[in-house]
This record gives C-alpha cells, sequence and structure tokens, in this order.
C-alpha cells in the first residue's frame, strides 16, 4: 500500500485531476479496508467501493456488463509485467475456482428462487457456465476468468447492498471471505496497472467529481 502511494504521489503532477481523482479515492478505500479484517462484510464492501472508484462511469454504463467486460481486458492488455495473470494462476487460482463453481454467487440461482426462471434453465446455464470456466482455466484466459469471477461478485455486491444478507451472518461466511481474498489481491494491481498506463487509463470524468458546498 505504502508503496502505490509512493508511486501515486511522485507521479501526480504527470496526471489529470480527475485521473489523480479516481486514484486518490481508490487507494482511501483500498487502505480502509486493510483495517477491516475482523468485518468481513464491511471489508468487502471497501473493496468494492475501491474497484468502483477505478471504474465509475455514467451509472448507465456500469449496469453494462459488456463495457466491465472491456474495462477488465484492457486491464489485462496493459498489464505489461503481467501481476494480474500470476494473481489469477498462481496465489488465488484455488479460490477462483471454488468461486465459479459456487451456486450461491450465481444470478441465475437467485433467479430460480424468485420463480424468474425454471430449476432447469439456472442448473443448465450454471453447468454451461462451469464449463465455459474450464475451458478458460486450461487456456489460462485472464481477461475472460476475471470477467466471470466478478460476474459472481457482483451478485455477492447486490446480495450485501441490496440487503440481501445479514450483517455478521453465520451463513456463506467462507464465500465472503474468499471473495476479499480475490479483491484484496486484484485491487492494488489493478491501481499500479493505472499508474503505469495513465494515457490509456485516464477515463472520462468520475461521474461524481469533488464539488466544494459551501
Amino acid at each position: 500500500m505504502m508503496l502505490l502511494e509512493e508511486i501515486f504521489k511522485s507521479k501526480k503532477a504527470e496526471h489529470s485531476d480527475a485521473f489523480n481523482l479516481r486514484i486518490h479515492r481508490g487507494l482511501s478505500w483500498l487502505k480502509k479496508s486493510a483495517e477491516l479484517d475482523q468485518d468481513l462484510d464491511l471489508k468487502f464492501i471497501s473493496l468494492w467501493v475501491s474497484f468502483n472508484a477505478l471504474y465509475a462511469q455514467d451509472v448507465a454504463i456500469m449496469q453494462d456488463k459488456q463495457s466491465l467486460r472491456q474495462f477488465l481486458s484492457l486491464i489485462c492488455q496493459k498489464d505489461q509485467e503481467q501481476k494480474v495473470y500470476k494473481i489469477l494462476w498462481q496465489k488465488c487460482n484455488h479460490l477462483i475456482v471454488l468461486l465459479l463453481e459456487n451456486p450461491y454467487v450465481y444470478q441465475g440461482f437467485w433467479d430460480y428462487q424468485n420463480q424468474k426462471i425454471s430449476q432447469i434453465s439456472w442448473k443448465a446455464s450454471f453447468d454451461q457456465e462451469k464449463k465455459q470456466a474450464h475451458r478458460a482455466l486450461q487456456a489460462k484466459d485472464s481477461a475472460h476468468i476475471l470477467w466471470m469471477v466478478f460476474n459472481r461478485l457482483y451478485t455477492l455486491h447486490n446480495q450485501m447492498i441490496l440487503g440481501g444478507t445479514t450483517y455478521n451472518s453465520a451463513v456463506n461466511r467462507k464465500q465472503l471471505q474468499d471473495a476479499c481474498t480475490i479483491l484484496a489481491a486484484l485491487l492494488p494491481i489493478f491501481i499500479y496497472v493505472f499508474l503505469e498506463n495513465p494515457q490509456s487509463l485516464d477515463l472520462v470524468q468520475p461521474f461524481y467529481p469533488m464539488v466544494q458546498v459551501s
């Protein structure tokens, strides 16, 4: 964390105000998440806010999964040192496999619970995605695996933010712990890639720019 902050400070004058605001916000929430190891619920929320600080655009864009996929693919493309690759295939590989095989972080499962789709439909879709994940894992397709991981994390995010879980619940702690471990490993790398590629990753003005209120 300290290294990221030093890199940010040393290059701050070279970047746009909008870019600096994204990094500053992302770092602030990432730093806070490191203090919350005993509170997985708040740790996950802090990590997700850190991610959103980097990715945040127009709300409609943020809700578009194709835009998220393009964003994650761009991160992988610009990651010249293959840091994302090392996280996915060395540090967090086992946790990622568990996450992708966990039906409770798969949106189709909850659509079935809410009677939006049939049991046959959600299971067929889930099995198809597991096959896709297996192929991507075999091919070590970082961008595709990253996108599938964030799809699962997005479902977990919605469960929490929309009041679909109990605070500090004993239920499903393992998946939340794994999600925090994965995000805590990836987000410093995302910020590092941003700092190394400001020309490519200096995105549009943050949807909520800093405004001084009198």
